[in-house]
C-alpha cells in the first residue's frame, strides 16, 4: 500500500484508487481570493431546476458577498464520480459538486473533497444525527452538505388492505404474514416483490438491519457485506421468494407499472420519493394509497434505513473554499433556498426544520388523502440508521445485480449471493491494493 494511500486511509478512514477515463472537464475559477473582490463558482449538479435555485442566490445573498454561482448541468452515478476525479486529476475540478452519499469516501480517498468542517460546523443541528454522519465518514471532518435524503417506509394500497382484511405490518414478522395471509386469500396477487435491479433498496433494508458493510480496522479494511445482519436480510427476502409468497421480478418495468397499477401487486417497500414514482406507474390508484413507517425487526425497534439521497461538496481544487463552503450552506439550510429546491426540483430536504414548513405542511397531490404524511415521513426521517459506505460501492452494487438478479429468477439460496457479492467485493479491493483484513 503507498503512503499516501495508507496517510488518506489512517486520516479519513476510506481509501481508493480509482482507475478513469481521459474525459473533458471545466476547472473551477481563477478569480483571486474570495475576501478581495468578486468570486465566480462552478457547481456540476444532476439535479433539475436546480439553475433556478441558484438564481435565488445570485439575486440575493450571493450578490451582497459578491459571490456568482454558475451552475454545470451533469450526468449522475459513476459517470459524475468519474468525469470529478479525472478533473481532479488534472487540478481542474469545479468548485463544487453534487454527491450521492455512497459516493463521498471515493471522492475523499482521492483527495478530492475539501474538508469544510470550519466553515459549516454550525448547520450539524439542522440534520438527523444519521444523516449527518455520512458526511463526516465517521471522522472529524465534514466533507459535504446534506442535501436531500431518502428514509424508507411501507406504501399499501389502503382499500385492498381493507378488502382482504389485512393489517398494516409494523415487523417484518408480520410482513410476512401479511404476505402468505394475501396469496390464500387472492392467489392472483403479490403484497410485493423482490427487486434485484436497484441496489440502493436492499443495501437500505440491510442498513435497517444494522449492518456495517464497510469499516476499517487499524490501517485495514474489512468489509462486513456478508455480515449476520445482512444475512438476516437475505435470508428473510429469500425466503419469502423461494415459497411464492411474494413476487421475484424486477422494478420499474411495464410489467411492475401495470401490477401497481392495477392492484396485482398491492404494497412497495421504498422511499419518501415514492410518491412520484407511483403518480407515473400507477397514475389509475392516485388516492388509494397510504403510507407507514417501515416494519421493524423487532417490536421495540424503531430505525429506517436509507434509500438515495445526496450532498453538496467543496472541491480540494477550488480556489475559493470559504465562498463555496457558503453557499453549499446557504443552499442546504436557508428557507427560500430549501422551498426552491422542493418546488423546482421536488426533493426531499435533509434539513429537519425543511420537512415541516414550505412545501411539505401539505401532502403530495397523490396522497391528498393522507393528511399527515409528511408530519410522518419527518419522524421517520429522524430515526435512519448510521451508514457505512466503502471505496468500491459500484462493484458491490454491480455483483448485488448479478447475484441476487440470478437467485430471484431462480429462487435459489440468497445467502449463497450475499456471499458472492463479499467475495466480488474483496477480491476487487485486493486487486487494486488495499489491505483487507479477513
Amino acid at each position: 500500500m503507498p503512503n499516501t494511500k495508507r496517510r488518506r486511509l489512517v486520516a479519513s478512514a476510506v481509501a481508493v484508487t480509482l482507475g478513469t477515463t481521459a474525459l473533458a472537464a471545466c476547472g473551477s475559477s481563477d478569480d483571486g481570493d474570495a475576501q478581495s473582490g468578486p468570486v465566480s463558482l462552478t457547481y456540476w449538479t444532476w439535479t433539475p431546476g436546480m439553475d433556478k435555485v441558484v438564481d435565488l442566490w445570485n439575486k440575493g445573498p450571493g450578490k451582497k458577498d459578491q459571490i456568482t454561482v454558475t451552475v454545470k448541468k451533469q450526468a449522475s452515478g459513476d459517470t459524475l464520480v468519474t468525469k470529478i476525479l479525472t478533473a481532479h486529476k488534472a487540478g481542474k475540478a469545479p468548485d463544487l459538486v453534487q454527491a450521492e452519499y455512497q459516493a463521498l469516501p471515493t471522492l475523499v480517498s482521492n483527495d478530492a473533497l475539501a474538508d469544510i468542517s470550519g466553515e459549516v460546523a454550525d448547520a450539524k443541528g439542522k440534520f438527523a444525527e444519521g444523516v449527518w454522519q455520512q458526511t463526516t465518514l465517521g471522522t472529524d471532518a465534514v466533507y459535504a452538505v446534506p442535501q436531500d435524503i431518502g428514509p424508507m417506509m411501507f406504501y399499501y394500497r389502503e382499500d385492498l388492505f381493507k378488502e382482504y382484511g389485512l393489517t398494516v405490518p409494523t415487523t417484518w414478522d408480520e410482513f410476512a404474514e401479511t404476505a402468505r395471509a394475501l396469496k390464500k386469500k387472492a392467489p392472483d396477487k403479490d403484497l410485493t416483490t423482490f427487486s434485484a435491479n436497484d441496489s440502493g433498496l436492499f443495501a437500505g433494508l440491510a442498513q435497517q438491519a444494522g449492518a456495517k458493510w464497510w469499516t476499517t480496522s487499524g490501517d485495514k479494511w474489512k468489509v462486513g457485506i456478508d455480515d449476520a445482519a445482512t444475512q438476516k436480510v437475505a435470508t428473510f427476502w429469500g425466503g419469502l421468494v423461494k415459497e411464492g409468497a411474494i413476487d421475484n421480478q424486477p422494478m420499474y418495468t411495464p410489467a411492475w407499472n401495470k401490477a401497481l397499477n392495477t392492484g396485482k401487486q398491492i404494497a412497495w417497500v421504498s422511499a419518501v420519493w415514492a410518491p412520484g414514482t407511483l403518480t407515473t406507474a400507477a397514475p389509475d390508484t392516485k388516492g388509494k394509497w397510504a403510507m407507514a413507517p417501515l416494519p421493524q425487526w423487532s417490536a421495540s425497534e424503531n430505525v429506517t434505513g436509507s434509500w438515495g439521497g445526496s450532498s453538496t461538496a467543496v472541491t480540494t481544487d477550488s480556489r475559493h473554499k470559504e465562498a463555496a463552503a457558503k453557499f453549499a450552506a446557504w443552499l442546504n439550510t436557508d428557507g427560500d433556498a430549501l422551498n426552491a429546491l422542493a418546488k423546482e426540483s421536488g426533493i426531499y430536504p435533509a434539513s429537519t426544520s425543511a420537512q415541516l414548513s414550505g412545501a411539505f405542511t401539505t401532502p403530495p397531490d397523490y396522497f391528498s388523502n393522507q393528511a399527515d404524511f409528511y408530519t410522518t415521513a419527518a419522524e421517520i426521517a429522524e430515526t435512519t440508521a448510521p451508514s457505512a459506505w466503502g471505496p468500491n460501492v459500484n462493484v458491490a452494487y454491480t455483483s448485488f445485480k448479478d447475484a441476487f438478479g440470478a437467485a430471484a429468477k431462480n429462487k435459489s439460496d440468497f445467502t449463497a449471493a450475499l456471499k458472492t457479492m463479499q467475495d466480488d467485493t474483496v477480491a476487487d479491493m485486493k486487486k487494486q491494493g488495499f489491505e483487507v483484513a479477513e
